[in-house]
């Protein structure tokens, strides 16, 4: 396993009551020499790694295998994490994070939801993602002002969308099309596709962003990949 963020052990403790073997990653030189001083009692079952998340080669770190990877991810940089965590789904089994409720709620909404945005998109169009529940400001010392939530992400096996398109171009049209997600997809994908290539893909071109599914933004990526091979 893989913990983000450890801090003080609040989680890593227990999984490694439970019988887990642990790589951890803390940001925060202060906290490192009593995670030291932990893995020195594990025989060898904590290794610890001191560096930001945001920049850490997970696949290095797996060394082969697969990680399931965990933690109590700051809302600062919850959702570059996440991208830099989806860039390496390759390596991981699943993800368990507990996060802000409202970052929660951008991954697992549906189209047509305020919430729905290139996050959505990217993590349901990477991974199985379920909200398992939500935790409230009490079981925090100090309470936060705000709810968070558990939440459950699978890197998918196979393709969310058919037949699979490029992973790079589809992430090149889901971040145009919500750069200014007000714009109309006519707008926001201009120079990227014109009028026949939303007629060949069956979009409607006067739609936004967060009316699109993903095999909508999967049939957008496969004429924007037609259109750069011609």
């Amino acid at each position: 396993m893989l913990e983000i963020g450890p801090g003080r052990g609040a989680i890593t403790v227990p999984l490694l009551e439970a019988g887990a073997t642990l790589d951890v990653i803390e940001f925060d030189r202060d906290l490192v020499p009593a995670l030291h001083e932990l893995a020195a009692r594990m025989d060898g079952r904590l290794r610890v790694h001191q560096g930001d998340a945001l920049e850490a080669d997970i696949c290095a770190i797996a060394a082969g295998t697969r990680l399931r990877v965990v933690g109590n991810l700051p809302y600062n940089i919850s959702t570059p994490l996440i991208f830099r965590l989806l860039e390496q789904r390759d390596c991981i089994v699943d993800m368990h994070f507990m996060l802000q409720k409202e970052v929660v709620d951008r991954m697992v909404c549906p189209p047509g939801s305020r919430d729905y945005g290139r996050l959505s998109v990217m993590v349901q169009y990477h991974c199985e993602a379920r909200r398992l529940f939500t935790i409230g400001p009490g079981a925090f010392s100090p309470p936060p002002k705000v709810d968070s939530a558990f939440v459950r992400l699978v890197p998918r096996e196979r393709s969310a969308v058919h037949p699979p398109v490029d992973d790079a171009v589809f992430a090149a049209i889901v971040r145009a099309a919500f750069a200014q997600r007000r714009k109309t997809l006519r707008n926001a994908l201009q120079g990227l596709l014109d009028a026949d290539d939303f007629a060949a893909a069956g979009v409607d071109s006067r739609q936004r962003a967060e009316q699109l599914g993903l095999e909508e933004f999967g049939a957008l990526a496969r004429q924007r990949k037609v259109k750069s091979e011609q």
